[in-house]
C-alpha cells in the first residue's frame, strides 16, 4: 500500500523544476503512505569529489562534526545542513578515512553515498517531510521518492525509504518479498552489510552486488526476476538514470508516461496529472517482468 515516484528529465530546462515536481508527486500519493516519506536527488557532481549524506538528531550541531571531518579528510568540506540530514562533500580518496571516522560515531549516521545523489528520508506525512528537508528547491536531472505505510515493521526513519547499498545507488519498494531472509543470509556471506531487518533494503542489496560484480542496471534486474520472490514493484535510481521492474504477476499498481521532456512513474496516475505536457504524454501500465529503463551517457 506504499506510494512511489519516479522523474527522469530529458531536457535539463525542467531541471531547477525538478525537486518542486518530485514534492507534488510525493504529496498526491500520500494517503497510500502517511508514516513516512523519502527521496533521491540526482543533482551536480565535482570531479574528486563524493557527497555523503549524513542524519542526526534535531539541533546537532554539523558545523562542529564538519569541522572535526575536516581534519580527518585533510581538506575544507563544503556541506549543507537539510533540518536533520547535511550533505557534505569530501575528497574521493579521502572517503574511506571519513567514513570510518562516522562509524566511531554514536550520535550521527551514515545514509548514502554518490557522486551526484543524496538521499533524505524521515518519519511523518510526504508534504511535511519535503517542506522539512527543502525539496522545492532542489534540482538535478532525476528523483525517486516514496510514501510509506507500516505493513511488516515499524515506523522509523530507518525504515523509510529509499534503501541505498551502493554508491550513487538507491531503490524504493512497494510490495513484500517472501524469501529475503535467504537473500539477506547469502548477500552478508558475500561481505555485504544491513541497517534493518525489512525486506526492501534486501533487494537494494542485491541488486548492489549484482553491478558491484560487473552487470549492467538492466542485466540485474533481469536476474532479480528470477533471485528475489514476492509481489514487488521497484524503481531504482543510478547515477545515471533510473529503471523500473514489476514482478510477473504485477499485482501491485503502476503507471508510466513519456514526453519529449521527462519520464515519470507513479504508483497511480494522479501522481503524474499536474507534470507539465501530461495531456500530450504517452501513458501506459508497463508490463510484468519487464525491465524499463532510462539512462543518461
Amino acid at each position: 500500500m506504499c506510494g512511489i515516484a519516479g522523474l527522469f528529465l530529458k531536457d535539463q530546462k525542467l531541471a531547477p523544476e525538478l525537486g518542486g515536481l518530485l514534492s507534488g508527486m510525493l504529496e498526491a500519493l500520500s494517503d497510500r503512505g502517511p508514516d513516512s516519506a523519502g527521496f533521491a536527488v540526482y543533482g551536480d557532481g565535482d570531479a574528486g569529489q563524493i557527497k555523503l549524506t549524513l542524519r542526526a538528531a534535531p539541533s546537532f550541531d554539523f558545523a562542529a562534526l564538519v569541522a572535526s571531518l575536516g581534519k580527518v579528510a585533510d581538506a575544507p568540506i563544503a556541506y549543507q545542513v537539510h533540518d536533520t540530514h547535511a550533505v557534505i562533500s569530501i575528497p574521493t580518496d579521502r572517503e574511506a578515512a571519513v567514513a570510518s571516522a562516522l562509524l566511531g560515531m554514536k550520535d550521527v549516521d551514515m545514509v548514502a553515498r554518490g557522486k551526484r545523489m543524496a538521499v533524505f528520508k524521515e518519519v511523518g506525512l510526504p508534504a511535511d517531510v519535503a517542506k522539512r528537508f527543502g525539496l522545492n528547491a532542489m534540482t538535478g536531472t532525476h528523483a525517486v521518492g516514496h510514501t510509506r505505510m507500516a505493513t511488516e515493521s515499524a515506523v522509523t526513519t530507518n525504515g523509510a525509504h529509499p534503501f541505498t547499498t551502493g554508491t550513487d545507488q538507491c531503490l524504493v519498494h512497494n510490495g513484500s518479498l517472501s524469501n529475503h531472509n535467504d537473500v539477506r543470509r547469502e548477500l552478508i556471506r558475500q561481505g555485504m552489510t544491513f541497517r534493518t531487518e525489512n525486506d526492501s533494503e534486501v533487494a537494494a542489496g542485491y541488486i548492489s552486488s549484482q553491478m558491484a560484480a560487473g552487470a549492467s542496471l538492466q542485466d540485474a534486474m533481469t536476474s532479480s526476476l528470477s533471485a528475489l520472490d514476492g509481489f514487488y514493484t521497484f524503481v531504482i535510481g543510478t547515477e545515471t538514470g533510473f529503471g523500473v521492474l514489476r514482478d510477473p504477476i504485477a499485482c501491485k499498481p503502476a503507471v508510466m508516461a513519456e514526453t519529449d521532456r521527462w519520464v515519470a512513474f507513479g504508483t497511480e496516475y494522479r501522481a503524474l496529472v499536474d507534470l507539465p505536457g501530461i495531456d500530450v504524454a504517452k501513458v501506459w501500465e508497463p508490463e510484468p517482468a519487464k525491465v524499463y529503463l532510462w539512462e543518461r551517457h
